[in-house]
């Protein structure tokens, strides 16, 4: 064994990155298209996903042989929603992306006592009704409402799931079964569907119910590091690691230990802290997810802070507005002004995730003059960023009554040092960033190396784990107080505003 090859399915692109002990060795990466068929809605193509999938294998392992690669390792975008046929492999129609929001109506039904003409009394009504259970709010973000939206609005898929010939699956287990035949989970991408029951590690029937979701679609449930129970892929490459992506971030970052927690910054930011393996229950808005399972070990649970729009928002500023030309030129630009010249930008584009759970917020920008130019608006989005992560660290601390010493970071957007800078200045805290920021990837290939003895354990991986930056706060905290007290003035515009 020379290599871990690790396959990252985002929310934008699929990269296949091959890792050897002293770091990365290759990577290929390609885009896929975004889908819009209406407001609120967000697709992406099955095939397309399977099919850059199979291009950026085969481009990282270009001239390799095979038997030096140890094992492969997925990570993947989580809650994201497709069935496909057990037969033929075809995908009934096109994911539904965990941006998508058409679910809002089954989400406000479930809220109350009864829905489909049911009731649920032993579940109080309201978002949180069944967060004993699932560790997880009534939200559009979930995969089983996507998956009941389906059931009640794709032709046939309903009779063929109760036959069981139709197969449901978050990303990972799409990847799966095309790459080894196994229509298989791992118990990160299954805590969030909403579907899981955190203590037992399985579908829960009640929840099943619920969401009138027939069993016989579902995949099985495994430990996330795992020898045996993904397959092996034709090439003779055992799957050994599915992790989804922000768990296998935190993994990346070496968080194995109570307390340890991690910010990644790609199409949404999302901060976990590790819980052990306790289930802290959050009575401040954010999730309780499971953060990663070694095959005959417990579960190791996490508290996650989920944002929906971050890095997606400079994308919306290039692509829609044309403030900027490569995602890139927003740090020069917003680094032209001193400040947002009063300007405060709430991307809630799907209405707002963690602490709030508002699916009726849309995108707001306030507080422009006629001195208003496009730095502001741009240095305003960073800004929107770093308040979004100031929101859910204040939330974590009302959790976990312990506060933020340090805030370790990865993905795309780490790379801007105005944004890290901004960071710091709006917590008060140092952030940090790794020499290897492809953490999500990096956990992934954790996940299936220590299944398969390429690393020894997990004090090997924080050993590796070194510094590449750090950022103190520069901003003084009467300046930071009263800046935050305006976001949140910002965000209370954004509500309210979908009937």
């Amino acid at each position: 064994m020379k290599y871990i090859a690790a396959i990252d399915q985002g929310t934008t692109s699929t990269r296949c990155i091959l890792f050897d002990r002293a770091g990365i060795v290759r990577v290929s990466q390609k885009e896929h298209e975004q889908i819009f068929p209406q407001p609120g809605w967000v697709e992406h193509d099955p095939q397309e996903i399977w099919l850059r999938t199979q291009q950026v294998l085969r481009e990282a392992m270009d001239g390799i042989d095979p038997k030096q690669i140890g094992a492969i390792g997925i990570t993947n975008q989580r809650e994201t929603t497709l069935a496909w046929n057990r037969h033929t492999s075809e995908p009934y129609g096109n994911a539904i992306v965990w941006q998508d929001t058409r679910t809002k109506q089954i989400c406000d039904e479930l809220a109350t006592h009864r829905s489909h003409g049911r009731e649920f009394v032993e579940h109080p009504p309201g978002i949180d009704r069944f967060r004993a259970i699932t560790g997880l709010p009534l939200a559009t973000y979930f995969s089983a409402p996507k998956l009941r939206w389906m059931l009640d609005h794709i032709p046939h898929l309903r009779a063929g799931a109760e036959k069981g010939d139709a197969l449901f699956g978050t990303v990972d287990s799409w990847l799966i079964w095309n790459l080894t035949g196994r229509h298989v989970t791992d118990v990160t991408n299954a805590s969030r569907t909403m579907l899981m029951n955190l203590a037992t590690l399985d579908w829960d029937e009640s929840m099943l119910a619920v969401f009138d979701i027939p069993r016989a679609m579902l995949p099985k449930i495994v430990a996330s590091s795992n020898a045996s129970a993904f397959g092996v892929t034709s090439e003779g490459i055992p799957v050994c690691g599915v992790v989804g992506d922000q768990q296998a971030a935190l993994m990346g970052q070496a968080c194995f230990h109570i307390g340890e927690s991690k910010n990644t910054y790609g199409t949404g930011c999302f901060l976990l802290l590790n819980t052990g393996e306790k289930i802290v229950q959050s009575n401040a808005g954010l999730l309780t997810t499971v953060a990663y399972q070694r095959a005959g070990s417990p579960a190791v649970y996490a508290l996650e802070g989920s944002i929906a729009v971050t890095g997606s928002l400079v994308q919306w500023l290039r692509d829609n507005l044309g403030i900027i030309k490569r995602s890139a030129d927003i740090e020069p630009l917003a680094a032209s002004v001193p400040d947002s010249g009063g300007v405060y930008f709430v991307p809630a584009f799907s209405g707002l995730f963690a602490p709030y759970w508002r699916s009726d917020a849309r995108g707001t920008i306030v507080g422009m003059t006629r001195f208003t130019n496009s730095a502001h608006i741009a240095r305003a989005a960073l800004e929107s960023t770093a308040f979004q992560t100031r929101d859910v660290i204040d939330a974590m601390a009302t959790d976990c009554g312990v506060p933020l010493k340090t805030l370790k970071v990865d993905g795309g957007m780490s790379v801007n040092d105005l944004l890290m800078q901004i960071q710091s200045d709006m917590l008060g805290v140092p952030v940090v960033r790794p020499k290897i920021t492809e953490t999500t990837a990096l956990g992934a290939a954790y996940a299936a190396g220590l299944a398969v003895g390429f690393w020894k354990d997990e004090d090997e991986l924080r050993a590796d784990w070194i510094e590449d930056k750090r950022w103190p706060p520069e901003m003084n905290a009467n300046d930071r107080e009263a800046r935050y007290a305006m976001w949140k003035k910002a965000v209370d515009r954004s509500l309210s505003w979908i009937s």
